[in-house]
């Protein structure tokens, strides 16, 4: 039995030994406490200077203040029990991708949401043609875009279809082009219809008159002639 003077003086100097690596877990803990505060400051300065949608800005805060304590906190801790905790970090990987598959849908729709937020290629508001529907746009959120199409039906698309669809938005213009085709009688009077549909056309507001509106031929119907 290895007497008590011993024994305290080996405690004593395990105590000593582990204080630096104690303070250096302290230090790191307080870097990543005052940088994720300083690049939070930054991101919601950035974000609002630029407009950003407040619940975009609240949600990168949230992802960035907690990533940076995350890593804070895993480093520290490496710092403390050196090699052991890279060996649970090794293993909780492995269950890690394991979930991320079961999990892949909604965090493809999770990203998709916050790059849509960010690029800000529609609005609410916006008129939109995106994954074979067409639309005002009525919410955006991080999940998934909410739609009233033409026809008056409410269509939630997942962010993810939204991301990887093209997206026309007809709001960006301030003018647009609408072609119409029109049906009438064999027997008619082309010259007549055209100077009549061109003056009802005219007559429209909102129509421009630069560039004009036209009325041109365009083919033989069945049992009409097109313009």
């Amino acid at each position: 039995m290895l007497p008590i003077d011993l024994s305290w003086d080996t405690i004593l100097v395990a105590a000593i030994n582990f204080l630096p690596r104690l303070g250096a877990a302290a230090l790191i803990l307080l870097v990543a406490h005052l940088l994720s505060k300083w690049l939070t400051r930054l991101l919601r300065n950035r974000m609002e200077h630029g407009k950003r949608d407040p619940e975009l800005i609240v949600l990168l805060e949230m992802i960035t203040r907690l990533g940076i304590l995350a890593l804070g906190i895993a480093v520290a801790l490496e710092q403390l029990a050196p090699g052991r905790f890279t060996s649970l970090i090794a293993g909780l990987g492995v269950g890690g991708i394991a979930i991320g598959f079961g999990l892949q849908d909604i965090i493809k729709n999770f990203i998709s949401g916050i790059l849509i937020l960010l690029q800000q290629p529609f609005e609410i508001g916006d008129s939109i043609e995106v994954s074979n529907f067409g639309g005002t746009v009525l919410n955006i959120s991080v999940r998934s875009t909410e739609l009233k199409t033409w026809d008056g039906r409410i269509v939630i698309i997942p962010n993810g279809d939204v991301y990887a669809s093209s997206v026309v938005n007809y709001s960006k213009s301030v003018h647009r082009r609408v072609s119409l085709t029109v049906g009438v009688g064999n027997d008619s009077d082309l010259d007549k219809v055209a100077r009549i549909t061109h003056q009802a056309i005219a007559g429209l507001p909102g129509v421009l008159k630069d560039p004009p509106p036209s009325v041109t031929f365009r083919n033989f119907g069945e049992s009409s002639i097109d313009f």
